[in-house]
């Protein structure tokens, strides 16, 4: 059948579009393969022709910049600085041992540290670079820089090594930092991929391990060219990584200083707390270490005479160390009982010189006895007999109680290693502990803070601190978090009677300021600045009945090992308390004359904020102490404080 003309032009026209269309379809797909075409063969031509032959561009991981470390004046106690370091990548160096080889020809490389680094090499991902050689000088950089093309795989780079400028006097504070273990790596569900980086270092101890995720960053990457040899090229991109934060710690480095020489050689601790906030502005441990010799890998010559000393250095001794507190345990028991209405202040006990209980004698330190003791007797005269009798009166659980109140037997929590928990024993920690019934004579020695009590002289100042302000004060160390201040450690109130609480403070007061007091030799003159405490001695060996009949052996007679530990706690100003302190000099004999002389140097320091005026002292001391303020003086470092010198 003929189609008529209209017909036939409908017909043309619907070929028409779907011509059009298909042709546009196309058009737009040439075009599209086209831009394509030109993007990948001329826009990405050198990049992608590079991965063609042999894959190479390489990605890197950047190890994050370290925080820093502050004390509370911005003066810098953990620091990063420049140093040149060789590092070699295995998959680009081919054959390790050769190429170290070459390497120890162009700078000097002991044997030992070439065999080394090639076993860290070839244990490390092939892609990572590996640190060869540390702490490189100009000249010897500049070499390996000349020698690349004979040196695959090998480079040279500015790093940052991690240094201690106050050296001795912060290593038991901020602590050091060391190389990554396969330990370190295996302990970790998900290891930071940056760990693996060989000789990447991390904290240690105390601050700079504790605090170990705020110091350490993120890392970054980059994206670099190498050529046929292994020799970086360019950089092709870089994402940054996120530096760790600066931490500001509460310390106050000049009176640490201070406090360190003060304590010299002896085998001591101090601390000195702000009753105000908590802040710990001097943590002093004797003798310490310089933690710069640890950073490149300590020698056997250095580490072993440190492991070996009596007077272990290595240890922490203000929050590591727990000793029997002595007669500074007395105001604990003697709030017990005030606390409970088991005694008065004027109520009195009557000292022979020894107690009879349980068939055994407990003798006081003064042999003939004090006579009558009131609670302000016993304090000053620190009347061993007087407290024996209040132990028995208000018993261990009441006693032990009141000693965590003060912040005794309790762990402080603190960005520093292994803090100890001490010791405030009850009943039942004798029975899970020890297997065996508490008897009477355990309260006894307790009373004096001696058998099972233990403490540390953290918790010494702690508890001191609490009874000068009737408050809750919690010790603090980390001030701020890149500038962000921490929350203080004033505490809430401890809400025990305030009328208690002044009688026990009266009777440290008179410990130090009457002439009969245990501490009088120590006192402060200058009278805004009166100092209350008390001085306290625990043995460290018995006394047989044979040695007392004959006469007990003085501490000067002994052995080092089997003196008495002395101590001292103290809060001044009396009136306003603003700082406590306790000192514990290990085997020192008597705390009124190791201990008591050193706590009141170094409040006064503390209290003067530096060097105190003669007249604040005793006439007869001063002759002395400004020849010992001299030596002292000698002795303070340069501290830098955001990069400028300052005395």
């Amino acid at each position: 059948m003929r189609r008529n003309r209209a017909e036939t032009d409908a017909s043309q026209t619907k070929l028409s579009r779907r011509a059009a269309l298909l042709g546009g379809v196309q058009l737009l797909f040439m075009g599209g393969l086209a831009a394509r075409m030109n993007y990948l063969q001329v826009d990405q031509a050198d990049q992608y022709l590079l991965l063609a032959e042999e894959n190479r561009i390489n990605i890197r991981l950047i190890p994050p910049t370290r925080g820093e470390i502050f004390d509370r004046n911005g003066v810098q106690l953990a620091q990063n600085i420049p140093s040149y370091r060789i590092v070699m990548v295995r998959e680009e160096a081919g054959d390790v041992e050769e190429v170290m080889h070459r390497l120890s020809k162009v700078i000097d490389l002991d044997p030992e540290a070439r065999d080394r680094a090639i076993a860290e090499v070839k244990a490390a991902e092939r892609f990572l670079p590996v640190t060869v050689a540390d702490n490189v000088t100009w000249d010897e950089l500049s070499r390996v820089s000349v020698n690349a093309p004979a040196l695959p795989g090998v480079s040279p780079e500015v790093g940052l090594t991690r240094v201690y400028p106050r050296g001795s006097d912060f290593a038991h504070i901020v602590g050091r930092v060391g190389r990554v273990s396969k330990t370190d790596i295996d302990a970790q569900e998900i290891p930071d991929a940056v760990l693996r980086i060989p000789r990447f270092q991390i904290g240690r101890i105390n601050v700079e391990a504790r605090e170990e995720g705020l110091l350490r960053g993120v890392a970054g990457t980059k994206q670099v060219e190498v050529n046929a040899t292994g020799r970086v090229m360019r950089e092709l991109s870089r994402r940054e990584g996120q530096s760790g934060a600066d931490l500001q710690l509460t310390i106050d480095s000049k009176l640490q200083n201070y406090v360190q020489a003060r304590l010299g050689t002896e085998s001591a601790a101090v601390v000195i707390i702000d009753c105000e906030n908590g802040d710990l502005i001097a943590n002093a441990s004797s003798p310490s270490y310089d933690p710069n010799l640890f950073i490149g890998g300590i020698s056997s010559a250095d580490y072993d005479p440190m492991l070996e000393s009596k007077h272990r250095p290595l240890v922490n001794k203000t929050v590591q160390g727990t000793y029997p507190p002595g007669s500074t345990y007395k105001m604990v028991v003697a709030m017990a009982a005030l606390e409970e209405g088991i005694i008065g202040p004027d109520d009195t006990v009557y000292c022979p010189g020894h107690v009879e209980v349980g068939g055994r004698k407990f003798h006081c330190w003064k042999r003939a006895g004090h006579g009558w003791m009131d609670l302000e007797d016993s304090l000053k005269q620190s009347c061993d007999v007087y407290y024996y009798d209040l132990a028995l009166k208000v018993g261990i659980e009441k006693i032990s109680a009141m000693a965590k109140r003060f912040g005794l037997g309790i762990r402080h929590d603190l960005p520093l290693s292994s803090v100890a928990s001490g010791l405030a024993p009850t009943k039942a920690w004798k029975r899970e502990t020890r297997d065996a019934e508490w008897v009477i004579g355990d309260t006894v020695n307790a009373s004096i803070g001696q058998g099972f009590t233990l403490s540390s002289p953290l918790q010494l100042a702690v508890m001191t601190a609490r009874i000068a302000t009737n408050r809750m004060v919690t010790p603090r160390l980390i001030k701020s978090i890149d500038g962000i201040e921490q929350p203080s450690g004033g505490g809430e109130p401890l809400g025990m009677n305030e009328n208690n609480l002044r009688k026990i403070r009266k009777g440290m007061h008179v410990v130090v300021n009457d002439r009969r007091g245990t501490g009088y030799r120590s006192r402060i003159i200058a009278e805004e600045m009166r100092m209350a405490g008390k001085t306290g001695t625990s043995q460290v060996r018995s006394i047989t009945t044979a040695e007392r009949a004959r006469g007990v052996s003085r501490n000067e007679d002994l052995p080092w090992e089997r003196r008495d530990h002395a101590l001292f706690v103290a809060f001044a100003p009396y009136d306003k308390p603003r700082y406590a302190v306790s000192v514990l000099v290990e085997h020192g004999g008597g705390g009124s004359t190791a201990a008591a002389p050193i706590a009141r140097d170094v409040m006064l320091q503390a209290l003067y904020s530096g060097e105190p005026p003669l007249d604040a002292y005793p006439t007869a001391d001063r002759e002395r102490i400004a020849e010992q303020q001299k030596q002292l003086r000698d002795v303070q470092p340069q501290a830098t404080i955001k990069g400028k010198d300052q005395a």
